[in-house]
């Protein structure tokens, strides 16, 4: 699975995170000790940032036709990917999609895409 969002690790095992003031929000897909269901298949416990063992921003980084992106999502085999290039000339000859004022996102086959790898940051 491709990563765009917080980390935290909490009693050695690390979740799916959101900062929410001096709290950290957990998430996991299944009932647990503490954990209330927001919705099926999604479970939240919140703690104070305090009993973190450590929180972090992990993004998925990619390389589609020669040019530097950041994975946001998947689907079957599609990877969803916003250009990281910065030069308009190059996102307008891929065909991306204007998805705000220098930022432009689409659709790349997942075999197409080279270089996945996650980091923190």
């Amino acid at each position: 699975m491709k990563r765009d969002g917080y980390v935290a690790r909490w009693q050695g095992r690390e979740y799916q995170a959101s900062p929410d003031g001096d709290n950290i929000r957990l998430y996991q897909p299944e009932p647990g000790e503490g954990f209330e269901e927001v919705r099926a298949g999604r479970y939240v416990r919140v703690l104070p940032a305090s009993e973190i063992e450590d929180l972090a921003y992990v993004r998925t980084t990619c390389t589609w036709q020669g040019q530097p992106f950041i994975v946001l999502g998947e689907h079957d085999a599609w990877l969803r990917v916003e250009y990281t290039g910065g030069r308009w000339p190059v996102a307008e000859a891929m065909r991306l999609e204007v998805f705000d004022f220098g930022v432009y996102q689409g659709w790349a086959p997942a075999a197409e895409v080279t270089d996945l790898r996650e980091q923190r940051v």
